[in-house]
């Protein structure tokens, strides 16, 4: 989830009944979702010895400090290990992962009826889901083809906060309701609902 700790793990076994070595070479990179690299946030490298048919789980963290300033919209990162077995020239394996964190950030909470022609109420909550303040906090609220802009106050580390959102629907049947969120650190994280609006 965007904002927390990243904790991955890579799964070695040795297939075979001799010893070995291998080498891994550790990367990750935030990335766009065309997969071009923006930044290199993490480096490692580390040897493992497998005995005959053994395997081993190799560890890797990337904390949330590492990622923060150099994610992009897309959310993305790449993770990748070359593998080398250690004195067999050319026995080399890639694995690659992307990851895409997820938003858990937007939760819109609507009545059980909503009528034509009869106000309501809607629940909009929102959240920081890092552990660093935002500022310059921004709700979007799109619907009936209309857009209203929200600014709200600033949020505490992890804090999470709500509006209430008033409207008329001048129609009925489905409603489509867009929210986006952003602020000085992250940017456009989207929420949305289908309203079902009932005949008087």
């Amino acid at each position: 989830v965007f904002g927390k700790d990243i904790t991955l793990i890579l799964i070695l076994n040795n297939l075979s009944f001799d010893h070995k070595t291998v080498k891994v070479d550790m990367s990750a990179s935030t990335i766009l979702y065309t997969r071009r690299a923006v930044a290199e946030i993490m480096k490692a490298t580390t040897s493992v010895d497998l005995g005959s048919k053994q395997g081993k789980h190799i560890r890797v963290k990337i904390p949330y400090s590492y990622y923060g300033k150099y994610l992009t919209t897309d959310k993305r990162i790449q993770v990748t290990a070359l593998c080398e077995v250690m004195h067999m020239h050319g026995v080399k394996l890639l694995v690659e992962k992307t990851i895409i964190l997820e938003d858990t950030n937007i939760i819109i909470k609507i009545p059980h009826r909503v009528v034509v022609n009869k106000a309501v109420t809607l629940e909009i909550s929102y959240a920081n889901p890092l552990p660093e303040p935002v500022n310059r906090c921004v709700l979007l609220v799109t619907l009936m083809n209309q857009q209203v802009k929200i600014h709200l106050a600033q949020l505490a580390p992890r804090e999470r906060s709500k509006i209430y959102f008033e409207f008329t629907p001048r129609r009925t049947g489905p409603l489509q309701l867009q929210v986006d969120f952003s602020c000085d650190k992250f940017s456009h994280v989207k929420g949305f609902v289908t309203i079902a609006v009932a005949p008087a």
